[in-house]
């Protein structure tokens, strides 16, 4: 598949089957993630494998957060809140979390080390769909929350930035439509 086609026909999948992904396939996806770029060649993405047993673990995060977020277990519609939270990791077997860890240089600019990391997640959702796996990036205000950082073992200036839910796909993809790029570009070719 080139590049430019697995650019237009990725996309998200949610509903995957419970199928094990040979481990070999979910390194060959963090691999790509680690060839974005980024300035300085800092390398500011860390790379987090829930699977089996570990997607309780951050089930309970997920459940933790919403809590402390103001959901209350005492009604009915808080009970179900937090079972639609808690049921979250397991919508596939494998989640792969993906941080960024920010430098800490006076030269390195946050934003551009985010900025590194949002691209390592496309490069992963990229080597997924070329490994014919399905691929669901994730985020919302719980993946942002201290207790996420704190589950993953970052640092306050650190960010979790993406929740890759992986599997092989149980649905067909849709299609997609953009605007053209030539409606979102305008061409700057003399000096006015």
């Amino acid at each position: 598949m080139n590049v430019l086609n697995a650019i237009k026909t990725r996309r998200s999948i949610g509903k995957v089957k419970s199928d094990e992904i040979p481990k070999e396939l979910i390194e060959q996806i963090i691999d790509a993630g680690t060839w974005a770029p980024n300035r300085y060649l800092t390398q500011p993405w860390r790379f987090f494998v829930i699977a089996g047993d570990g997607r309780k673990a951050l089930s309970r995060v997920m459940e933790d957060i919403a809590l402390d977020m103001g959901v209350s277990a005492d009604t009915e519609e808080g009970k179900k809140k937090l079972e639609k939270e808690k049921s979250k990791p397991f919508r596939a077997p494998i989640i792969i979390a993906v941080a960024a860890e920010v430098t800490e240089n006076e030269k390195v600019i946050r934003l551009e080390e985010l900025g590194a990391v949002y691209a390592a997640v496309q490069n992963m959702l990229l080597a997924a769909h070329e490994l014919g796996l399905a691929a669901y990036w994730k985020t919302g205000k719980a993946c942002y929350h201290v207790k996420m950082k704190e589950f993953f073992g970052l640092k306050e200036k650190d960010e979790v930035l993406a929740l890759i839910y992986l599997g092989y796909p149980d649905m067909e993809k849709h299609g997609a439509v953009r605007k053209p790029s030539s409606e979102l570009t305008k061409w700057i070719t003399t000096d006015n």
